[in-house]
């Protein structure tokens, strides 16, 4: 381990899967194919969203956010986990660690309170739908979205400042792909009680608040719902929400299971429960962002009608 003559730690090794360098081929050339699917599907997307004056609405504002936010995401850690597959031991300087664990740390926590402002966008338009457009005007929506991205970068520079304070005595080995807060916090050879405060702290602001607001808001959907009379106007109203309900479960679920199950005592339960916990953070880091898209658009006419709208003025414009 390198040390500067201060005796402060300069590098971290990520040891991901090096003990397996088998699957690391096999999850190389998935990961690459997973992460050109979240650049084709988050960017065509993007594109179609702006491209279609009808899409021009808070939802598909909210979903455009959602669709940029997993593209930065994933470009914040997808490369150095490629790398990391490539090499037995990946090395990385500590300041490299922590802009990595900054910038990944930021776009989750955006996300989560990206999904409850998106919440409330679909109870406003359920419960509300004569005031939809007053309550949700231009200078409302984009207020909303600016506020999760600020929200995500401040409990960032937070928690990433703090890791930065912390000494880093005898272990640089992390045991992940990437640089995870949690993974360097347990290398730390002081106290990290504040760390763990301000760290729970973050997860009541942006993880338990903004599942509230969505437990609290679909509640409220649903209760709409079904004051519908009609069988038709329930399934047409469900539909609205039904992509954004389907992404929360698959995010949300991804974290608890990751963080809320038990911890093995045995040395084998331990290593291979250190296995499963970075393929499921893995999964929550790229299967993720690479379902957000298709998951809207394969249950949205909207979408699917633009998309077919700007291939076909394509195809037109070419002959």
């Amino acid at each position: 381990m390198e040390r500067t003559n201060d005796s402060m730690l300069t590098e971290f090794v990520l040891v991901g899967l090096s003990a397996h360098p088998k699957l690391q081929t096999v999850f190389f050339v998935l990961v690459l194919w997973m992460y050109l699917m979240i650049l084709l599907g988050n960017g065509v997307l993007i594109s179609v969203i702006i491209y279609d004056s009808h899409l021009h609405t808070p939802m598909y504002f909210f979903l455009c956010n959602l669709s940029f936010l997993d593209i930065c995401y994933t470009s914040s850690s997808v490369p150095l986990i490629l790398d990391n597959f490539l090499t037995v031991k990946k090395r990385v300087s500590f300041s490299g660690c922590m802009v990595q664990m900054f910038l990944s740390f930021a776009m989750g926590a955006t996300e989560c309170v990206l999904l409850g402002m998106m919440a409330l966008d679909r109870l406003v338009a359920i419960c509300y739908p004569l005031r939809y457009p007053v309550i949700m005007s231009k200078n409302t929506y984009m207020l909303m979205a600016a506020g999760s991205w600020v929200t995500g970068f401040i409990d960032s520079v937070v928690q990433t400042s703090l890791a930065m304070q912390l000494p880093f005595c005898a272990n640089n080995v992390i045991n992940h792909f990437v640089c995870e807060i949690l993974a360097i916090l347990k290398l730390a050879c002081a106290d990290i009680s504040i760390n763990v405060i301000s760290m729970a702290g973050s997860n009541l602001m942006v993880l338990v608040i903004p599942l509230l607001v969505i437990s609290i808001s679909y509640i409220f959907i649903l209760t709409t719902i079904l004051k519908i009379p009609s069988t038709e106007g329930k399934r047409k109203a469900f539909s609205t929400c039904s992509a954004h309900l389907t992404v929360v479960i698959i995010f949300y679920g991804t974290i608890f299971f990751m963080y809320a199950k038990p911890k093995s005592k045995s040395s084998v339960g331990a290593n291979n429960q250190d296995i499963t916990e970075v393929l499921i953070s893995l999964f929550y880091g790229v299967m993720t962002p690479m379902l957000n898209p298709l998951i809207y658009s394969l249950r949205n006419k909207d979408v699917k009608a633009a998309v077919k709208n700007m291939l076909g003025r394509r195809n037109s414009d070419g002959i």
